[in-house]
């Protein structure tokens, strides 16, 4: 039996990774099994869980994935003693239109699995007013509980004292209340937090958030708030094919968005990956039967990877016999031309006739539904993809023939079809799973 607990807030920002972070990094420390989960198509958090638990973390997602697949994801943790799902911005944001089993909101997960929610409450600004927050988040809709709350970046003890007597008259636990505190700040970029292989002190930053944490927080009192839990046998594992027997993936600090759950169910069904570098000019894997790009940020790299001859070269001999398939900034890397923030294009590799720009940025956000018009890598026409899509790159030309027919999570149909030419393809969108 483990304990089960969703790490959430009234909006993004507020310091949900963090407190994971510490809260999962602390219990270990102490000789527990701590396994970690996050709730939606972050591709990012769940390394930073992995380097605090040292368990592979991966997302479940309500709009995407059906209960099956859920319940298959997090019977990871029948071994675990705490079980932490860290959300997605507010606790009840998603998208309007409900997909497989829920809109996507962090509150589907926590109903699900009938586990309590602690949020992370941000006062700066308030006072008061923050219990008022705190309580219509608990009462909003049944079936979600609320375990309490830990206040982040409070003033001064005085404001601490105001919030705290409010949240205390709401009859709301208060587990906790930390100062503003920039040692432990993550640092960001446009897509989010630098990515944890990214940065050499990682380890040093969870250990400082443990310090501070526990130094502030009841660490006890929220174990004892979690739910005793034991998951439910899966009806179904992740609805995934591989693309290939064997797969060549590009790996780098360049292309490392693909999520954890993708690769197990590959490795499931019996695929071989192996990565290779376009950073460090290396070519797929000659004896592999597809590659793989999956996105990152080669808009940050874009010079490099222009300059890098032996990879460019490589994946087009590669891609006159075998498919080759790109996500978001792989799919840009496929294309001609990317243009970066400075202005300057650079030359790409050319499988597709896709150019791209980042220096007018325009983001891209949200679910998609996709309906093959033509196969990709591990599926055929007419197959329904659901997916992510999350990027600043405007199309500047897109003249290939469209892979799919995609819509977002209204139903509205959208410009960012994807592409495919001869053996390539690629889609802007981040493959999550599988209409069944």
């Amino acid at each position: 039996m483990a304990a089960g607990l969703v790490i959430s807030a009234p909006a993004s920002g507020v310091g949900k990774t963090t407190l994971t972070l510490a809260l999962a990094r602390a219990w270990r420390n102490s000789g527990l099994r701590v396994q970690c989960f996050k709730s939606g198509p972050d591709y990012i958090d769940p390394a930073f869980h992995a380097a605090a638990t040292g368990r592979a973390s991966v997302n479940v997602d309500s709009w995407a994935m059906d209960r099956g697949t859920i319940s298959h994801l997090v019977s990871r943790g029948i071994d675990a003693d705490v079980v932490l799902a860290e959300g997605s911005m507010g606790l009840f944001d998603g998208v309007a239109a409900r997909g497989v089993c829920g809109t996507g909101a962090t509150a589907d997960i926590a109903e699900m699995l009938d586990w309590p929610v602690l949020l992370v409450i941000d006062p700066s600004g308030q006072a008061q007013t923050a219990a008022a927050i705190a309580a219509g988040l608990r009462d909003y809709r049944p079936g979600v509980r609320l375990a309490g709350v830990v206040l982040n970046r409070v003033a001064s003890p005085r404001h601490e004292a105001l919030v705290r007597r409010a949240l205390l008259d709401a009859g709301i636990a208060v587990f906790g209340a930390l100062p503003r505190h920039a040692e432990i700040s993550l640092p960001k970029r446009h897509l989010g937090l630098v990515q944890a292989e990214e940065q050499a002190e990682i380890g040093k930053l969870i250990d400082e958030a443990v310090r501070f944490v526990a130094e502030h927080v009841d660490l006890d009192a929220v174990l004892r708030s979690a739910a005793t839990w034991s998951p439910q046998p899966a009806a179904s594992g992740v609805n995934v094919t591989p693309p290939g027997q064997r797969i060549a993936l590009a790996r780098d600090a360049a292309f490392s968005f693909v999520y954890p759950h993708m690769l197990e169910a590959w490795r499931a069904a019996g695929a071989e990956i192996s990565t290779f570098s376009p950073l460090a000019d290396e070519a797929p894997d000659p004896v592999a039967d597809v590659c793989w790009l999956p996105g990152g940020y080669p808009e940050l790299q874009a010079g490099r990877i222009a300059a890098n001859a032996r990879f460019r070269s490589g994946l087009r001999a590669f891609a006159e016999t075998r498919p080759v398939h790109g996500e978001c900034g792989g799919y840009m890397v496929l294309g001609t031309a990317l243009t970066d923030a400075d202005g300057i294009s650079h030359e790409m590799t050319g499988l597709l006739g896709l150019e791209t720009s980042f220096a007018k940025r325009r983001m891209h956000l949200g679910y998609r539904l996709a309906e093959l018009a033509a196969p990709m890598p591990g599926h055929q026409a007419g197959a329904r993809l659901r997916g992510h899509e999350f990027h600043y790159s405007t199309i500047v030309a897109q003249p290939d023939t469209a892979l799919a027919v995609v819509h977002d999570a209204t139903g509205a149909v959208i410009a960012e079809t994807g592409s495919r030419r001869g053996q390539a393809t690629g889609t802007f969108f981040h493959l999550i799973a599988e209409d069944r």
